[in-house]
């Protein structure tokens, strides 16, 4: 959907989102700003975003990867829901990937359901940013 693989140009652009009745959003914020201020283009949804919202804007911004994060416990259903609807609009290309409270013991089936990668709580903005520049598509020239 979004052309040939690898031949993009411009920075990184990544969707950070907040999915479901979840308030709080000071770590997304940090998230945003750190893959910002590291060059990548950052489109930041806001609170309370369904699945289809986080999925149409991705897909309309032309993003490379979409960045979720929860505090609420419906990390399992939400996450779920935003990997489904990216293969039912043919945008599995867009990387998944997440960050909150996340019990250990779910992180794997998340990944087994398609998300690319889960941040716990005492991950680094650093660690972060490194993940999403070694695992989504390289800028042209890069």
């Amino acid at each position: 959907m979004k052309g040939v693989v690898g031949v993009a140009a411009g920075p990184i652009r990544v969707v950070v989102a907040k999915p479901g009745l979840d308030g709080h959003d000071r770590g997304a914020k940090v998230i945003a700003r750190a893959l910002r201020d590291a060059g990548m283009e950052v489109i930041y949804t806001g609170l309370h975003q369904t699945p289809e919202q986080i999925v149409a804007t991705a897909i309309q911004e032309d993003a490379d990867a979409i960045g979720l994060s929860i505090l609420s416990g419906a990390h399992n259903t939400l996450f779920a829901a935003v990997i489904d609807l990216l293969k039912e609009r043919d945008a599995e290309d867009i990387k998944v990937f997440g960050g909150g409270i996340i019990p250990e013991a779910d992180i794997a089936p998340l990944k087994e359901k398609g998300v690319a990668e889960i941040f716990t709580p005492g991950a680094t903005t650093a660690s972060v940013v490194d993940w999403v520049r070694d695992n989504v598509r390289q800028p042209a020239g890069a």
